[in-house]
C-alpha cells in the first residue's frame, strides 16, 4: 500500500481548505499532534474524518449499483457504462472505480488512526473521559469505513492492519474474520464510550448524535448491520436493542453526511439536476418493471423522463429523484435500514410475526397500504431493501452475501453493441461479485 498522507481539514462548523501534510523540519505536523495534542488538535482531526468519509462515495454508490443494474450513471466516461456491466470483460484495476474509493476509504482510517495514537500523550487539559470520547469515535467510523471495504472488495481482500504506513499487514480474503474484526472494534468503541464525555465538535449531520450515550446508539446500529452481514441474527437484535432502532418511528431518523456550497466544501454529487443527459443516474428499467404495483418507493424516487434515452447500447426511461439539491444530506444508517435488519434478523431466529412487523412497519412508514401476510421469507426482505436503499450502495452486498449475486436476482436490461460489420447485436455482459485490489496493492 501506498504510504497514505496525513491530512487536516481545517474549520469546525463547515467543511474545507484541505491541506496536505507538510514536511516541517522544525515542527512536522503529525508529530506535533503523536506528542501534546491539544483538544484544538484531536477536534481538527475529527473534522478531517467527517469530511473525508464523504470523499468517492459517490463513485461506490453508482458503481456497486451498477454491478447490480440498478441504476446506470450516464457520464462522460464510458467505463460506467461498458466495464461496470462486463462488456469489456474482466474490471480494471487502476481504474476509477477500483481505486477512489480504495483510497479514500484508508485515507480516512489513516486520519482515524493518528486520533488514536495522539491520545496517550496528549496535552493534560484532555481529560481520561474525553479521550475515551475520542478513541470511542475514532473506532466506530474506522469499522463503518472497513465494512464499506468490504462490501467493495470483499475476497479480493482488504487490510485490517494499517496502523503502521511502513508495515501494513497482508490482504485479509476471509469474510469471516474481516465481519468478527470489525464487530470487536464496534464493542471495544462502545465499552470506550459507556464512560466516555464528548469535547468534539460534530458537524449538524450529528444532531441527535452527539453525545457519548447518542453516539453509542449509531455505534450499535453499525453493530447489527455487521451482524445481520455475518448472518448472526440473535446480535443483530440485541444490538438493535441498545441502538436508535424504532419499529414506530420515522424512516429518516440516523446520522447524515453533509454538504454545502461553502468554499473548498464538497457537494453531493448523487444530487444531478433534472432533465440533463451528459451527467445523470438513470434508474434501471428492471427496477422499475419489477417493483409491485403501487410501490410509492418508485414515484418517489426516480422520475420518468419525457423520452427514452440511450447510451452504450443501454436504453433508460427513468432518472433520479433520490436528493432534492446538490446540498441533501446522504444517511450513514437510518431508522428505515434498522427496521429491515429487524425483519432479517428475525426470519434468522425463526419469528414470523417480528419479521412481519418490521417490513409493514417500513410499508406504513412510506404510507403505503400494503402490508404483507403470511411467511416472510429472505426474498421478501431483499426486495423491501432493494425498494428503500436502492441508489445507496446496498444492493451488491445484499445480494452477494445471500448468495444471489447471479442472473435469477439480477435481470439484465437489453444492452446493444455494434459488430465489424456495423449490426447492431446483443451485447455480452457479466455480473461482478467484487471489485479487484488496486494495481498499486498487488504484490504489496
Amino acid at each position: 500500500m501506498k504510504k497514505i498522507s496525513f491530512i487536516i481539514l481545517c474549520g469546525v462548523l463547515t467543511f474545507g481548505c484541505e491541506i496536505d501534510e507538510q514536511i516541517n523540519p522544525n515542527a512536522p505536523a503529525v508529530e506535533n499532534i503523536a506528542e501534546g495534542a491539544t483538544e484544538t488538535d484531536l477536534n481538527n482531526l475529527v473534522t478531517g474524518v467527517l469530511a473525508r468519509m464523504r470523499n468517492s462515495y459517490s463513485i461506490y454508490a453508482t458503481a456497486t449499483g451498477t454491478i447490480t443494474r440498478e441504476l446506470y450513471l450516464f457520464d462522460a466516461d464510458p467505463r460506467n457504462t461498458t466495464d461496470l456491466i462486463g462488456t469489456e470483460g474482466a474490471l480494471d484495476n487502476d481504474s476509477f472505480y477500483t481505486t477512489a474509493n480504495w483510497i479514500n476509504r484508508y485515507r480516512t482510517i489513516k486520519n482515524c488512526n493518528i486520533l488514536l495514537e495522539s491520545l496517550p500523550n496528549a496535552d493534560e487539559s484532555v481529560s481520561a473521559a474525553e479521550r475515551d470520547g475520542y478513541s470511542g469515535f475514532a473506532k466506530t467510523m474506522i469499522a463503518h469505513q472497513f465494512l464499506i471495504i468490504w462490501g467493495a472488495y470483499f475476497d479480493s481482500g482488504i487490510r485490517l492492519d494499517v496502523d503502521d504506513p511502513d508495515d501494513f499487514g497482508p490482504l485479509v480474503t476471509d469474510e469471516a474474520q474481516v465481519l468478527q474484526y470489525v464487530r470487536d472494534l464496534l464493542d471495544e468503541a462502545n465499552d470506550e464510550l459507556a464512560g466516555a464525555e464528548f469535547a468534539m465538535i460534530f458537524t449538524s449531520g450529528f444532531d441527535g448524535f452527539d453525545t457519548p450515550t447518542t453516539f453509542a446508539q449509531f455505534n450499535r446500529a453499525l453493530a447489527a448491520r455487521a451482524a445481520i452481514y455475518a448472518g448472526d441474527g440473535a446480535a443483530a437484535l440485541n444490538h438493535l436493542d441498545d441502538s436508535f432502532f424504532d419499529i414506530n418511528g420515522d424512516l429518516n431518523v440516523g446520522p447524515k453526511m453533509i454538504f454545502s456550497t461553502t468554499g473548498g466544501d464538497l457537494l453531493n454529487d448523487l444530487f444531478k439536476t433534472p432533465g440533463q443527459n451528459g451527467n445523470q443516474i438513470f434508474a434501471s428499467d428492471t427496477w422499475i418493471n419489477e417493483a409491485q404495483a403501487g410501490d410509492p418507493r418508485v414515484s418517489e424516487k426516480v422520475t420518468q423522463r419525457a423520452s427514452s434515452f440511450t447510451k452504450s447500447g443501454i436504453t433508460v426511461n427513468y432518472e433520479t429523484n433520490l436528493y432534492a439539491t446538490s446540498t441533501s444530506p446522504i444517511d450513514i444508517i437510518r431508522n428505515e435500514e434498522l427496521m429491515l435488519i429487524y425483519a432479517e434478523a428475525n426470519i434468522t431466529d425463526g419469528t414470523n410475526a417480528e419479521a412481519l412487523a418490521g417490513i409493514n412497519a417500513v410499508r406504513a412508514g412510506w404510507g403505503w397500504a400494503n402490508p404483507l401476510a403470511g411467511t416472510v421469507t429472505i426474498d421478501d426482505v431483499l426486495y423491501e431493501r432493494r425498494y428503500s436503499l436502492w441508489g445507496e450502495a446496498h444492493r451488491m452486498v445484499d445480494l452477494r452475501r445471500t448468495g444471489n449475486l447471479n442472473e435469477t436476482y439480477v435481470t439484465l436490461d437489453p444492452v446493444t453493441t455494434t459488430d465489424d460489420d456495423g449490426n447492431v447485436i446483443p451485447a455480452t455482459q457479466e455480473i461482478f461479485n467484487q471489485f479487484p485490489v488496486p494495481l498499486d496493492e498487488v504484490g504489496n
